[in-house]
């Protein structure tokens, strides 16, 4: 069992090696446990149900804007090859439609999860559409711009945050996800440990 979710187990029953701690104290202890990038909620794609991505905390998080018709949609099939072959190494792809960029997402949740799934069996974590750049831009990507200094240009943009959360390197679009020098940073990524 990994320190974020013994930590979690304890906030969950406020139990530790020493004893039963107040509720007040776990809670602190699993918050700290959870880099300030991913302590953020939003509404799952799929049901709109509110998702903590606290859930990835210890994990190497691939974090990227997406859109149903743009020429760069076809990356999705990438996407979801690299979720298969490294997510039980502790990889996790989460995509954001946005229609920031040339209104190529201009569907509802449920025509855009219907898409990715039938289209391309994305099986990775979506969340609902949402703003990606400019001042409306999501706290997610707030926080990635503050952490890189990049904003997306355009769609398919990649953040690849570090199980830390400390460090986050920024891709641009035209970066596929079997971009060689992109997979040697998602597995240098993934071969660090806590």
């Amino acid at each position: 069992m990994k320190l974020h979710q013994i930590i979690s187990f304890a906030c969950l029953f406020g139990v530790t090696a020493f004893g039963i701690l107040p509720r007040a104290m776990a809670q602190t202890a699993a918050a700290t446990a959870c880099p300030a990038i991913l302590q953020q909620q939003f509404p799952r794609l799929q049901d709109e149900a509110p998702q903590s991505l606290c859930q990835y905390a210890g994990k190497v998080v691939l974090v990227v804007n997406t859109a149903s018709y743009c020429g760069f949609t076809k990356q999705y099939e990438g996407l979801e090859a690299l979720y298969a072959q490294y997510q039980a190494r502790g990889l996790v792809v989460l995509g954001f439609p946005s229609n920031d960029f040339g209104k190529q997402e201009p569907g509802s949740s449920k025509e855009i999860a219907d898409f990715c799934f039938n289209t391309y069996g994305v099986k990775f974590p979506m969340f609902s559409k949402s703003v990606v750049s400019g001042a409306g831009r999501n706290p997610l990507y707030a926080s990635l711009l503050k952490a890189t200094g990049k904003s997306p240009q355009w769609n398919f943009h990649k953040y690849l945050i570090d199980r830390s959360g400390k460090g986050v390197t920024s891709f641009p679009s035209k970066i596929e996800p079997d971009n060689q020098g992109f997979v040697i940073a998602i597995e240098k990524a993934l071969s660090q440990k806590l």
